[in-house]
């Protein structure tokens, strides 16, 4: 199934190295920190792409060590500051002018930082717990794993490391190296800590470093792995690799542990002191609050869910859910904000080093939202245009057929006709999503991160979230027509985005369906079989039936 994306923007470095340099000068707090940390690796591994794009191999780059050293030191501050409960400030070095910049570079999202609460620090105390046998040479795995193996060099006193870019099928990445880096690689007899976050499927990226350095004489036993997790390697790995992957050294830090004592001080300045120790909500621990109804809960992948937890403070109850470290949870945060004002969003606390705090709202239930309703919402949508789109109709055409090819069969559009005005969209219009207050207000839950999850849709046309309506909520198609007329959205466009939207869940549920456990299976495999029966009556022509006969009324839970 084709669910899964990369994304990344295209930026010019010299401005955003600016922005950073203007960002440290000064008393920093940690999270002023950790946001020039971020965008600093940012550019780093920006940059080192865009020579390894030339080159076509990694090798010694004019100025790069330079850069890294700094991203070295600013990683011990943020790692000091960490010791000292993130309340010191810190000074830091002036970022000096870099020669022969490129006029564009490609920064990729950082995944850790973006969707999995992985925070740098974690890696830091990780690298302590390390027992080596020789001096450290660190080595880090672009994308992310740039800055965190800056933050493991800090930890471990090294010196700044060298970053790789691992190629190939992603279930056989492979190195390419010049001979001079290889030949600084290999001098001496250090003990090599490999860094990136994962392993995924395979954990090839890791076993390439570490076969490359084996094939070059160096002994298992200096080789070490700071990862993003302490699981298995997944099912895609060989033999070999779960071997090494076993009996090498791979500390790991995890974000509950990083983060039980640290979380409450972080909250209390927006909400004040907490009533009782946070409650995890996260992989479908929320559903029981929405309704006591087993039966009626929604399929979850707790893989995908990103990390919530609920906060009773001054007799409020508050949703803390992580929204991504730096510029990204700054514009979550931006975007919570715009949703209040506009009427359709919880009330905004603020955002606490990645952590995004918003009202829950207990006496809230389950709701379908007016055509009125809809139609403003899907409005406000509409007029928050993106700079980039997702997915383009050709990656999204290509995703559906795989998807769904015994449904979509020979389906070949006119992609020429078809409409693409990228706009922030809500990604999902889940009925479970829509949320009644007793004063009658409509809230939207959910509706921050899905126009930037880890897969590949991404920003599109407003048609997308309109085909999302018709497919959760049962529009009736004259109002889904209408709707569509009242934003230019042609039928081509719309016919379009309804069979690639459908096409999409079907992926992602069948997807789910192979990756959770056998309670959370057969839901997967039903919401899969809706989307199919959806897709095949709108293929044959036939209006969709509604699958729902009675309006939702499940009350949420009071918290005990």
């Amino acid at each position: 199934m084709l669910v899964y994306g990369d994304h990344s923007e295209r930026i010019d470095p010299r401005p955003r190295l600016a922005e950073i340099a203007a960002a440290l000068h000064g008393e920093l707090t940690h999270q002023q920190l950790a946001g020039a940390f971020i965008d600093l690796a940012g550019v780093a591994q920006g940059l080192a792409d865009a020579d390894f794009a030339v080159a076509r191999e990694d090798r010694q780059r004019p100025g790069e060590r330079e850069l890294l050293a700094i991203l070295t030191d600013l990683a011990a501050a943020l790692l000091r500051s960490w010791d000292e409960g993130c309340t010191g400030a810190a000074h830091m070095p002036a970022i000096p002018d870099l020669p022969d910049l490129p006029s564009q570079i490609e920064v990729r999202v950082p995944e850790g930082y973006a969707f999995y609460a992985l925070h740098p620090e974690a890696y830091g105390l990780a690298a302590r717990q390390l027992q080596l046998t020789a001096s450290p040479r660190v080595i880090g795995l672009r994308s992310i794993g740039t800055g965190l193996a800056c933050m493991a060099a800090a930890a471990l006193g090294a010196s700044p490391p060298v970053t790789l870019r691992p190629t190939g099928h992603p279930f056989a990445r492979a190195l390419s190296l010049s001979p001079d880096l290889a030949a600084d690689l290999l001098d001496g007899a250090p003990h090599y800590v490999i860094v990136d976050e994962g392993p995924g499927l395979s954990g090839s990226s890791f076993g390439a470093v570490a076969d490359w350095l084996e094939d070059h004489g160096v002994p298992p036993e200096r080789i070490a792995f700071l990862p993003g997790h302490a699981n298995r390697l997944g099912p895609q790995a060989s033999e070999w690799h779960r071997a090494r992957w076993t009996s090498a050294q791979k500390p790991v830090v995890p974000t509950s542990d990083l983060l039980r004592d640290r979380l409450p001080s972080w909250l209390e300045p927006l909400i004040g002191p907490l009533d009782q120790p946070l409650l995890d909500i996260s992989g479908g621990q929320w559903r029981p609050l929405w309704s006591a109804a087993e039966h009626d809960w929604p399929a979850v992948n707790p893989t995908w869910e990103r990390m919530k937890l609920l906060a009773r403070a001054r007799r409020k109850t508050w949703l803390v859910k992580f929204a991504g470290l730096g510029r990204i949870g700054e514009a979550k945060l931006a975007l919570a904000e715009r949703l209040q004002t506009a009427g359709f969003g919880p009330d905004v606390a603020g955002l606490a080093h990645g952590w995004l705090v918003t009202r829950w709202h207990e006496e809230a239930h389950p709701t379908r939202p007016t055509l009125d309703e809809l139609t403003r919402y899907l409005g406000l949508r509409a007029c928050w245009t993106a700079p980039r789109g997702g997915a383009s109709p050709e990656e999204l055409l290509a995703m559906a057929r795989h998807n769904a090819p015994g449904l979509l069969g020979a389906w070949s559009p006119d992609l020429n006709a078809i409409r693409s005005s990228p706009v922030f969209i809500d990604g999902r219009m889940d009925a479970h999503e829509w949320l009644r207050l007793p004063s009658g207000k409509l809230l939207k839950a959910d509706a921050l991160d899905h126009h930037a999850a880890h897969d590949l849709v991404g920003c599109q046309d407003i048609a997308w979230d309109l085909a999302g309506a018709m497919a959760e909520l049962d529009l009736r198609e004259d109002d889904a027509t209408a709707i569509a007329n009242h934003f230019d959205v042609d039928a081509p466009t719309l016919d379009f985005h309804r069979r690639c939207y459908l096409a999409f869940r079907i992926g992602a549920h069948r997807m789910s369906e192979g990756m959770t456990n056998a309670e959370e299976r057969p839901r997967h495999a039903a919401a899969a079989q809706r989307y199919e029966r959806v897709l095949s009556a709108l293929v044959d022509g036939v209006q969709h039936a509604r699958d729902v006969d009675q309006p939702l009324d499940f009350r949420i839970e009071a918290l005990a």
